[in-house]
C-alpha cells in the first residue's frame, strides 16, 4: 500500500530549493511532462509520504524517473484509464477489461516501481 501510495508524487517549483542547481535541470531535460502535471504529481506523492523535505526531495525523484520511463501521453492514458476504473458501474468495467487500458496501466505501474526503487531508499 505504501508503494502505491508513494506512487501518487508531483514536482513543486519549491522542490527546485532542495537540489543542486543542475540536478533540477538534467533531470527534467527531455522530458515532455507538463508543469502542473509534475507538481500535481509531487504534490500527492507528498501528502501520502509527509510534507518534509526528505519527501519533496523523493518525490520530485520519482516524477524524473517516471517521465525518464514513460512518455507523457502514456502517463496521461494510464492516469485517465485508473481514474476510469474508480467509476461506479458497467462503463468502468470496458476501462478494466480493455486489452489497451491494461496494457498502459501495467507500464505505469512498472515505471512506478522503477521509481520506488531508485527514489525512495530509505523506506523498509
Amino acid at each position: 500500500m505504501a508503494v502505491a501510495l508513494r506512487s501518487l508524487c508531483v514536482l513543486s517549483a519549491l522542490g527546485l530549493a532542495f537540489w543542486p542547481a543542475g540536478a533540477a535541470s538534467a533531470a527534467t531535460a527531455g522530458n515532455d511532462y507538463p508543469t502542473l502535471a509534475v507538481a500535481d504529481y509531487v504534490f500527492g506523492c507528498m501528502k501520502a509520504n509527509g510534507e518534509t523535505p526528505q519527501a519533496l526531495r523523493e518525490c520530485s525523484c520519482s516524477i524524473d524517473v517516471l517521465a525518464s520511463l514513460l512518455p507523457y501521453d502514456r502517463y496521461e492514458e494510464a492516469s485517465t484509464f485508473l481514474s476510469m476504473v474508480q467509476v461506479a458501474g458497467e462503463g468502468s468495467d470496458l476501462f478494466r477489461s480493455a486489452p489497451e487500458a491494461r496494457a498502459a496501466v501495467q507500464d505505469l505501474r512498472r515505471a512506478q516501481a522503477e521509481a520506488d526503487i531508485r527514489c525512495f531508499k530509505s523506506a523498509s
